[in-house]
């Protein structure tokens, strides 16, 4: 009996290992990941998960060109696809797109040869847009493992991941959000945001305080390429 114990603790003990490390933010088995850029400068950069998405884009663009801010954008493929004329919105606008896989599943336990696809479909669907900058990866859910860390090291392709993300709560209201990322960010962050969805009208509405807010603390908002130059951080090749 005891030794189904001890077995069982271990099993859980591993379990449990594998589980914080697939939700890491600073740290992944193979390649380059990066969640906050050394900087004594005082740059921050806003990006946006998920979408493009009808509607919600252009609401969102017109913050960021009202306000002069330029953003870094983590598309799905599907969305990027679907929605081209959004997408395309995206690059004419002068923002930063990244690879955000093609379906948004958990690529915790996904084959290398079906993260290969998700990626190349991704990366079409962005180029087909226009857009000519490198394509670092976000993933999904900010869950990775074994076989999506890997293939990103064989492209060479950084993951960027975030060290502040005010809009975690989908429950929070607008004035909660804003206070958290303007509170918490630091030189050199990288702001998460989730405003693409109906649902996400609270992280729309937050945006202009963000920005205001940032400001009002010193902060100049850049795209993700820009703060990594900053950092010295190489982003990557452009992929095909």
């Amino acid at each position: 009996m005891t030794r189904w114990l001890v077995l069982l603790a271990a099993v859980a003990a591993l379990v449990l290992g594998l589980w914080q490390l697939s939700r890491a933010r600073e740290f992944q088995l193979f390649g380059r990941l990066i969640a906050h850029v050394a900087t004594d400068r005082p740059l921050v950069a806003l990006t946006f998960d998920d979408g493009p998405t009808p509607g919600y884009t252009d609401q969102i663009l017109g913050i960021l060109a009202g306000r002069g801010v330029r953003a870094t954008f983590f598309v799905t493929g599907r969305e990027a696809a679907e929605y081209p004329a959004e997408t395309a919105a995206l690059v004419a606008a002068g923002h930063a797109l990244g690879n955000h896989s093609w379906s948004h599943q958990r690529m915790v336990l996904m084959r290398p040869a079906e993260v290969v696809q998700e990626l190349a479909r991704t990366d079409a669907a962005i180029r087909a847009a226009g857009y000519e900058g490198p394509l670092p990866f976000r993933p999904p859910y900010g869950k990775k493992l074994f076989s999506l860390p890997w293939v990103l090291a064989q492209q060479d392709r950084l993951t960027v991941m975030w060290d502040v993300e005010p809009d975690s709560d989908p429950n929070a209201g607008a004035e909660r959000i804003a206070r958290a990322a303007i509170d918490q960010a630091r030189p050199g962050s990288i702001i998460l945001l989730h405003a693409m969805y109906e649902s996400r009208a609270a992280t729309r509405a937050a945006l202009p305080a963000i920005i205001d807010g940032l400001r009002g603390r010193g902060f100049q908002l850049v795209t993700v390429p820009d703060l990594l130059a900053a950092g010295g951080v190489a982003p990557g090749p452009a992929t095909p």
